[in-house]
């Protein structure tokens, strides 16, 4: 018989308790960061803890089919999770489904009703010049809105201070409703003049034409009543970039009505939007953009054209969904490409025009087809499920173990058990680290990987069943059917981490958390096993109970039908010739 190689290998196994200590110093480092982060359990996902489930379907614009595609829906999917992460709801789930849907899950939890109110707001983000605005009916007199924020070129630290809520007692007030109609059909008039071509003679009918639609547009502005909620999401939400439109916004409480210009500058624009708090000045809460090279063009040159203007005529409204979301006004072009808009602004405020900004020019537009609400008592039922299956499947292996494999058992349900803690501790840790959610399909994971890893002992238990068969007392045994066992267990691992691997990177959404948990417990069967039941099989090896084998051992040589004991002979001496004798 052919004894084991000797080197490091053999000295080894020879220390079988190293191992063993090493995988019970992780499994307490672990727990401890587990304790110390304050996360002790995983976090649940939507299906589990509860929350809205959003259809959105893309909805193409007139003459523009071409323009659902995939790179535009990745774009739109792109956006919407840096709207939903900006507000602190990391858990979110935004992926496409088939080529015009995005479907969008919001855990239930903190700011979960905002990001679903910002998710929603899925049209496109123009700044337009303001040509007339007014308070709604029924509100008292107020300033105008520009009065409490401004934007000027956030490079120049020796501006003039910019007018703040506490100033709008100084500010004029908003025209009668009579003058403010005169005003909207000059504006109307002029920005039909200025957006024609200089070189271009209008004819007659094309005048007509014009004239008509801008008695129209005043016709709506002046019937527009913003304080009715009906029309508060709704006017002007269908108009195109290159249409003059009406528009409602609330600002300090109050809601204005909207008269606006063709857009100037497009959302996709800005490049980077961000709050920042001014301690130089008493400007407070404060909304920096930067814009891309085009855009930085279009806002220097839209901005100068308002600053020749009087108010309101010298703001401009960033208008997103249709609703006017903040109407600031210049004093002088802003160059550079970089701007700031000031005034009486909360941090939250800030915060959220700044969201607005950076992640609200979506590529599509996109209706809402369904809104799914999953109570948290029917994630706990679903969870509830999910655990008592687990436990079945992990009752019925343990039961298999006993009955098949009798006192090796011992080291096949502890080996279970370590594999168990060190996935519920890596998953609770992973949550608050890369966002990780436990789902309904990872659970399935979970109860899958409970027979891979039973699969893995059972491979080493029958080897070394093989080894006692050929006649080889059970240490011997041990070693030499460790090498064989190893290289199965590897290839069959390997095997079920490339399936989880390639489910995980061309699936999405909650397939990818099946895939995820099985990757993740393939990776942990193989650290067990080497680690733990390896050198626990190692030592029992040597207790009299196992290498005498007892019937109840589970390797008794008469019940595997062994062959007699392998014995060492001597080679024969050669033989003598005769003549040399």
């Amino acid at each position: 018989m052919a004894a084991p190689k000797r080197g490091r290998s053999a000295s080894a196994q020879s220390k079988p308790g190293r191992s063993l200590a090493l995988i019970l110093i992780a499994i307490v480092a672990l727990t401890g960061g587990m304790f110390a982060s304050g996360h002790n359990t995983p976090r649940l996902g939507i299906d589990l803890a509860g929350g809205t489930s959003i259809t959105l379907r893309a909805v193409p614009e007139k003459g523009q089919e071409s323009a659902i595609n995939k790179t535009n829906m990745d774009t739109a999917v792109d956006i919407m999770n840096r709207r939903v992460n900006g507000l602190g709801v990391s858990e979110a789930e935004v992926q496409t489904q088939g080529s015009r849907n995005i479907i969008v899950n919001i855990p239930k939890g903190t700011n979960s009703e905002e990001a679903r109110q910002q998710v929603g707001t899925t049209a496109k983000l123009y700044f337009r010049p303001v040509l007339a605005t007014e308070a709604s009916a029924g509100a008292a007199a107020s300033p105008s809105p520009s009065a409490s924020s401004s934007a000027s070129g956030s490079s120049s630290s020796s501006a003039t201070p910019k007018a703040t809520g506490s100033s709008s007692s100084s500010a004029t007030p908003t025209a009668t409703a009579t003058s403010q109609g005169r005003a909207a059909s000059d504006a109307l008039k002029a920005d039909a003049t200025s957006s024609a071509s200089p070189s271009a003679t209008p004819s007659p009918s094309g005048s007509s034409a014009a004239s008509a639609a801008a008695a129209k547009l005043e016709a709506q502005y002046t019937a527009l009543d913003c304080s009715k909620k009906a029309v508060q999401n709704t006017a002007g939400k269908d108009a195109t970039a290159k249409e003059a439109t009406v528009a409602c916004g609330k600002v300090s409480g109050v809601w204005y009505k909207y008269l606006l210009g063709p857009a100037a500058v497009d959302g996709t624009d800005v490049k980077k939007a961000q709050a920042v708090y001014n301690t130089t000045t008493a400007a407070g809460w404060q909304v920096t953009m930067d814009f891309t090279g085009k855009g930085s063009d279009k806002f220097a040159s839209i901005t100068g054209e308002l600053a020749k203007n009087t108010t309101p005529q010298n703001e401009f409204g960033i208008v997103l969904d249709g609703q006017v979301v903040s109407s600031p006004y210049v004093s002088s072009s802003i160059t550079g490409g970089n701007a700031e808009i000031s005034g009486s602004f909360t941090q939250e405020e800030a915060q959220s025009l700044a969201n607005m900004l950076s992640y609200g020019a979506l590529p599509l537009t996109f209706k809402e087809d369904s809104v799914t609400t999953v109570t948290a008592a029917l994630g706990g039922e679903q969870l509830h499920a999910g655990l008592i299956a687990g436990a079945i499947g992990l009752a019925l292996v343990v039961i298999y173990l006993l009955i098949f494999y009798r006192g090796l058992s011992v080291i096949a349900i502890p080996s279970l058990l370590v594999s168990a803690i060190l996935t519920y501790v890596i998953m609770a840790l992973l949550g608050p680290g890369i966002g990780f959610a436990l789902n309904l399909p990872a659970v399935c994971g979970a109860i899958v990987a409970i027979g891979i890893t039973a699969d893995s002992f059972i491979v080493f238990f029958e080897r070394i069943r093989d080894e006692i068969r050929e006649g080889r007392s059970l240490r011997p045994a041990v070693e030499r059917a460790w090498p064989r066992a190893r290289r199965t267990i590897l290839v069959s691992d390997f095997v079920s981490f490339l399936a989880a691997a390639v489910l995980f990177i061309v699936t999405v959404g909650k397939v990818q958390g099946f895939a995820f948990t099985l990757g993740l417990t393939t990776v942990l069967d193989v650290v067990v096993v080497f680690l733990f039941t390896k050198p626990l099989m190692t030592i029992l090896a040597r207790r009299k109970f196992f290498s005498s084998g007892h019937k109840y051992s589970g390797l008794d040589p008469k019940a595997l039908g062994a062959k007699p004991p392998l014995r060492r002979t001597r080679r024969p001496s050669a033989p003598v010739d005769p003549k040399e004798a």
